[in-house]
């Protein structure tokens, strides 16, 4: 299945930004009659300049157009590579008749490298002509970097769509991962509730995946609703969806990091809070010990009860 929520459109295109020729930018709009969006950022100090232009941009929780490319992360590029995610989204709002206040910016790739405007802006002008429901796949091959496959889940209830693309291979750690993603939907949402149900989501499964402890400058995940479906979901249903959408995206992203050879499920149990059994299966995902007795199939559980034993969580040796 490649068709977007109704109310959706998008275009993956070849801009040029990548030498090999691939993909690397995509548009995704939102036609309405709903415009609600919010995202979930990184957590770390270091952020790219997409991302501090989208922080402000979901601020009153209304995105008609989320612009992406691979091939450059515009990280680490001081003032001028803020005015270059400026200048792409006043080309998206000039293009689409918007206010680029309302257009979210994502980009992923090399850190510390501006991006080739011209090129950017000409695949922003080519993708505006190419937009379709049906460019689902373009739109999640377009944000790939390292990642060996396209990403993208779908989920249906009540009457209503649900789809999410996203990419992330390398740099997978909570918060998010490397990773971008878009979920969206044709349902109608209450603004405030679904915001703070999709933080909800987004912290129990793409914060729960860990394939190499680092934590990249430009995670984003963007979750948009259109309405066109006219149908209200409840809270449970919303969450109920958004969680299996998003599960299974982060399953698909840690199914495809770099240089793995194992997929291995953590699950802590009497823990005496949730917090601390985050702590305690963060610290078994990062200990490269555990890691060593885990990709030799040796089973040392020692190097668990150490692991256990480095973190703050109230334990019983």
């Amino acid at each position: 299945m490649s068709t977007l929520p109704a109310g959706f459109r998008a275009a993956g295109v070849a801009a040029g930004i990548k030498s090999s020729g691939a993909k690397d930018l995509a548009l995704l709009v939102n036609d309405g009659p709903n415009y609600f969006g919010t995202a979930v950022f990184t957590s770390n100090q270091v952020v790219a300049a997409p991302v501090t232009w989208s922080q402000e941009a979901v601020r009153d929780r209304e995105i008609r157009a989320v612009l992406l490319n691979s091939g450059g992360a515009n990280a680490c590029t001081g003032p001028d590579g803020f005015l270059d995610t400026h200048r792409s989204a006043e080309k998206v709002g000039e293009l689409l008749s918007i206010s680029a206040s309302d257009v979210g910016v994502c980009s992923t790739g090399l850190i510390g490298v501006r991006l080739p405007m011209e090129k950017v802006m000409a695949g922003i002008e080519t993708a505006s002509k190419s937009l379709a429901q049906e460019n689902l796949k373009d739109l999640a091959e377009a944000i790939m970097t390292t990642d060996s496959k396209p990403k993208i889940s779908h989920a249906e209830t009540s009457g209503t769509h649900f789809a999410g693309v996203a990419k992330g291979a390398g740099m997978l750690a909570p918060s998010l991962a490397t990773m971008l993603s878009v979920v969206m939907t044709d349902a109608q949402v209450d603004p405030g509730n679904a915001e703070q149900i999709f933080r909800n989501v987004c912290d129990k499964t793409f914060n729960r995946i860990d394939s190499d402890g680092c934590t990249s400058t430009n995670d984003t995940v963007f979750f948009l609703a259109s309405g066109a479906s006219g149908v209200q979901l409840s809270n449970e249903e919303l969450e109920s969806a958004l969680t299996k959408i998003c599960s299974d995206l982060a399953s698909q992203l840690i199914a495809d990091a770099e240089g793995h050879s194992k997929i291995v499920s953590i699950t802590t149990i009497n823990a005496k809070s949730e917090r601390d059994a985050v702590e305690i299966g963060r610290a078994c995902a990062r200990n490269n010990l555990l890691k060593c007795a885990l990709h030799g199939e040796d089973p040392n559980w020692g190097r668990i009860l150490a692991a256990i034993g480095t973190t703050n969580a109230v334990i019983d040796p």
